[in-house]
C-alpha cells in the first residue's frame, strides 16, 4: 500500500461467538435463537449449526496467536448474551464472565485490543420464548445484560459496540424469516427495529453508568450502498424507499433522534409504530465515539414496472420475500459481474461512497470499516514452508482485500476520519442460514480436525499492515 495511515489506525480482524465458539453447552450456557433455528429441518442448508464451529471457546489462544503473527493490533469478538445470563431470572453466570475475562487478558498481553460486540444475534431463546425482539421487554433486559457485562469487564475492552447489523436481526429474523427466529411477519420485523434501536440506547446508558463518559462507544451498521438505475424520477424514488426501510430506520433514531416521518407513511399499511412510546428517541440517541460500517457489496435498484401487482404479505416464500416491507416500488436488480461465492458483486468504490456519506453527515463521529471481506471457494495446497506445510491459494480474495482498502484509502485522503479496518473474518466459519458451505476466513479452518491453515490473504494483510506501520 502506498496510502499512508495514521500510527494509531486499527488494524484488526473480527468474529461472531455463535459462529466461531462451539461449546454451546459450555460452563453454564443455554440455548440461543440459533441453536433452536438450528435444530429445525430445512433451515441450515447444509443441515449443521453451530455446536462446534472453530472450538474457539477452548482454542482461543491458539487463534489469539495467529492474530499476533498477522500483527494486528485489534479484535473485533462478540459476547454470547446466553452464556452471561442464561436463565431469565437475570442472575449472571461467573462461568461465563470467566471465560470472556481470559479472552480479553489474553488479548490484552499479546498486545491486540478488544472490540466487543455486545449483542452479534445470539439471542438467549428464553427471551424469544416472550417474543423477542418484536417484545419491547427484550431491550429492557438487553440493558441490563450489558450492564453485566460492562460492570465485569470494565476496562478490558478497548472499544463497547452495542449492536451489529440491527437490520439482519430485524429484517432477515422477522421479515423474510431466513435468519433466527424465522418469524415471517413485516409488523413484528418494524417492532424490532425499534427495539434494537432502544435496545441501544439502553447499552450505551448501561456501559456509560458503570465505566464513565470515557467508555469509547460504538454501533455497528450494515448500511446498504443503494445506487438508481439511472436519474430518472422513478428510479431515484426507488433508492430513497430503499434507503428509507434498510438505513434511515437506524440512522434517524440513533443519531438525530428521529424517524423520519417518510418511513411511517411508506409503513402505514403494515405497522401504526404504537410500539415506539414517550422518551424512546430521547434514550436512543446516546452520545458514542464510533461507527462500524459493514461493507461487503452494492445494490443496484429501479422502479418495479409491475407496481402494484408484487405481494407485500406473507404469500411469497422466503426465497422471494423481501426482507423489508414498503418496497413494492423497488425493484432490485441482479448482481453484475464477477461474483463472490456469496453471489455478492464487487463495487469497492460503494465503500468509499458510503464512507465520504457518512464522514460528513455525521462529522463528529470517527467511523470504522468493522467488517469487509469475501467468501471464495478455496483449495488447500501443499507448501511445506508455511505453518503445517499447507496453504491456500486465494487471490481473488486477495484482489477484494487490496481494492477495498484502496477504497477506504480514498475516503480517508478526501478528509474522512476512519480509524480502523477489520477483515471478515479472521477465520472461517459457521455462516449462519449457509452453514459451512461458504467460506470467509482469511485462516481457513478444517472443521473435522480444527487444523488452521493460512491462506495467501492472511500473508497479504499480514503484509499490508506491516507497512501502514513504518
Amino acid at each position: 500500500m502506498s496510502t499512508t495511515f495514521p500510527k494509531d489506525f486499527l488494524w484488526g480482524t473480527a468474529t461472531a461467538s455463535y459462529q466461531v465458539e462451539g461449546a454451546i453447552n459450555a460452563d453454564g450456557r443455554t440455548p440461543s435463537i440459533w441453536d433452536t433455528f438450528c435444530a429445525k429441518p430445512g433451515t441450515i442448508i447444509d443441515g449443521s449449526s453451530g455446536e462446534f464451529a472453530d472450538d474457539h471457546y477452548h482454542r482461543f489462544a491458539e487463534d489469539i496467536a495467529i492474530m499476533r503473527d498477522l500483527g494486528v493490533k485489534a479484535y473485533r469478538l462478540s459476547i454470547a448474551w446466553p452464556r452471561i445470563i442464561p436463565h431469565h431470572d437475570g442472575a449472571v453466570n461467573q462461568r461465563g464472565i470467566d471465560h470472556y475475562v481470559r479472552v480479553l487478558d489474553a488479548l490484552r498481553e499479546a498486545d491486540i485490543t478488544p472490540v466487543v460486540t455486545l449483542y452479534h444475534w445470539d439471542l438467549p431463546q428464553y427471551l424469544e420464548d416472550r417474543g423477542g425482539w418484536a417484545n419491547r421487554e427484550t431491550a429492557l433486559h438487553f440493558g441490563d445484560y450489558v450492564g453485566a457485562v460492562a460492570s465485569a469487564l470494565g476496562d478490558r475492552v478497548g472499544i463497547w459496540t452495542t449492536l451489529n447489523e440491527p437490520w439482519c436481526s430485524a429484517y432477515l429474523g422477522y421479515g423474510s424469516g431466513v435468519h433466527a427466529p424465522g418469524v415471517r411477519d413485516y409488523a413484528k420485523a418494524l417492532d424490532a427495529v425499534h427495539h434494537l434501536n432502544l435496545a441501544h440506547g439502553l447499552g450505551v446508558q448501561a456501559i456509560r453508568s458503570n465505566l464513565g463518559e470515557s467508555a469509547h462507544t460504538s454501533v455497528v451498521l450494515n448500511l446498504s450502498v443503494n445506487i438508481a438505475a439511472s436519474d430518472h424520477p422513478e428510479d431515484q424514488a426507488a433508492k430513497h424507499r430503499a434507503d428509507l426501510i434498510a438505513n434511515e430506520v437506524f440512522l434517524g433514531p440513533m443519531f438525530e433522534g428521529r424517524y423520519d416521518p417518510e418511513i411511517f407513511e411508506a409503513t402505514a399499511a403494515v405497522s401504526d409504530w404504537s410500539c415506539i412510546k414517550d422518551g424512546d428517541l430521547a434514550t436512543i440517541r446516546q452520545p458514542i465515539d464510533t461507527l462500524g460500517l459493514n461493507f461487503y457489496s452494492t445494490t443496484h435498484v429501479r422502479a418495479k414496472s409491475n407496481y402494484g401487482m408484487q405481494p407485500t404479505t406473507d404469500v411469497a416464500t422466503s426465497a422471494e420475500r423481501n426482507p423489508m416491507p414498503a418496497q413494492e416500488i423497488v425493484d432490485v436488480l441482479p448482481p453484475e459481474g464477477e461474483l463472490t461465492a456469496m453471489g455478492w458483486n464487487q463495487e469497492p468504490e460503494g465503500l468509499t461512497t458510503l464512507l465520504t456519506e457518512m464522514g460528513r453527515r455525521f462529522p463528529k463521529l470517527s467511523l470504522m470499516v468493522s467488517e469487509n471481506g469475501s467468501a471464495w471457494d478455496d483449495e488447500v495446497s501443499e507448501d511445506p514452508d508455511q505453518p503445517g506445510g499447507r496453504i491456500v491459494h486465494d487471490p481473488k480474495r486477495v484482489a477484494y482485500l487490496d481494492a477495498h482498502i484502496k477504497a477506504m484509502a480514498a475516503a480517508m485522503a478526501n478528509g474522512i476520519h476512519v480509524t480502523g479496518y477489520f477483515a471478515w473474518s479472521l477465520l472461517d466459519n459457521f455462516e449462519w442460514a449457509l452453514g459451512y458451505s461458504k467460506r470467509f476466513g482469511i485462516i481457513r479452518v478444517d472443521y473435522a480436525s480444527q487444523r488452521r491453515i493460512w491462506k495467501d490473504s492472511a500473508l497479504r494483510f499480514k503484509q499490508i499492515i506491516a507497512e501502514s506501520a513504518v
